[in-house]
């Protein structure tokens, strides 16, 4: 019997011993040290072209780093080429009768044209002279010499018909003819310019340093106008995104100099904190009402480093810790 109430009492005090070791371990616990975890983004831009055509040649992978001014892609479009080609025939016509209206007529034109109109006052000259010597001799009569007048009146407009065209092949074209000329040609040279500008666009280049992140068509697929190519993180404009409830923002501001640690480089970075951004309602909030106390709303919180020199190495995606 002292046996059994001796070990109920050994029982009863190790249980005891354990609730008293757990209540002051609860008692002297303290909560750790939240971690703000968040990943590093960087500013992109999509790579597209304003005419359609099809992928001929795609110069790289995604992950691979490009430079500024580096050919990503070339489209073709036989549709475009055709356009230019006729684009070349009409500025060359345009040209040609540019070039007609300011030199003026041949050389042989002018030379008929002064032919003519010698023909035709050689022909008043001997009119007027006859007439008057036949009248002067009273070889004929007044009615005569007034016909042969009327005759060398007619001669007479013949002989400057004759002298303005030969003027006319002299001068050229009118003034009004070379403006309208000139103005077919420029109209021409501005399609070929249009033309070619689309041509221009068959070649897409790198208009920054970055990454390929996605690459959207296949070779050989055909392309619309707009459609993007490539997705093309900027390399020069990295920034650091968290995701941070608002009980733990009474530390961080707009402006602040923080800390980020990036493990996958195993380096700390100084940042600025550029902005606060409420993520919205949907799925930010975290119910703690169950607790007797508030719900939580989660904001986007912006660092950007305060020197991109020291930058290199960071990727899209790769982790960060926000440090004080």
């Amino acid at each position: 019997m002292n046996r059994k109430v001796t070990a109920n009492l050994l029982f009863a005090a190790v249980i005891l011993a354990v609730i008293a070791v757990v209540i002051i371990i609860g008692l002297t616990k303290t909560d750790p040290e939240e971690i703000i975890q968040g990943e590093t983004d960087a500013t992109d831009y999509r790579v597209s072209s304003k005419v359609p055509g099809r992928v001929a040649e795609i110069r790289f992978e995604e992950g691979d780093r490009v430079k500024k001014g580096d050919t990503l892609a070339i489209l073709e479009a036989p549709d475009i080429m055709a356009k230019l080609s006729q684009a070349n025939a009409a500025y060359s016509a345009a040209k040609a009768i540019e070039n007609k209206a300011l030199n003026g007529a041949r050389q042989e034109q002018i030379q008929g044209a002064y032919e003519m109109w010698q023909k035709a006052k050689a022909g008043l000259e001997l009119a007027y002279e006859r007439a008057e010597n036949l009248f002067k001799e009273g070889v004929i009569a007044a009615q005569k010499r007034d016909e042969a007048k009327a005759n060398f009146e007619a001669m007479t407009a013949t002989e400057k018909a004759a002298k303005s065209q030969y003027d006319m092949a002299i001068n050229g074209a009118q003034q009004e003819d070379k403006q309208a000329a000139k103005a077919q040609v420029e109209r021409a040279k501005g399609a070929v310019s249009e033309v070619s500008s689309y041509i221009d666009e068959m070649v897409l280049i790198a208009t920054a340093d970055g990454e390929v992140m996605e690459i959207y068509p296949e070779l050989g697929e055909l392309v619309g106008t707009g459609s993007p190519i490539m997705n093309i993180a900027k390399t020069s404009d990295f920034w650091f995104v968290f995701s941070i409830r608002e009980d733990m923002l009474k530390n961080i501001k707009i402006n602040d100099q923080k800390k980020v640690y990036v493990p996958a480089l195993d380096k700390t970075l100084d940042v600025k904190i550029t902005r606060m951004k409420n993520v919205g309602n949907f799925a930010a909030w975290k119910a703690t009402k169950a607790l007797d106390k508030y719900d939580l709303k989660t904001f986007e919180v912006q660092a950007k480093p305060l020197d991109n020199n020291l930058t290199e190495g960071l990727c899209i995606g790769m982790s960060a810790i926000l440090k004080d």
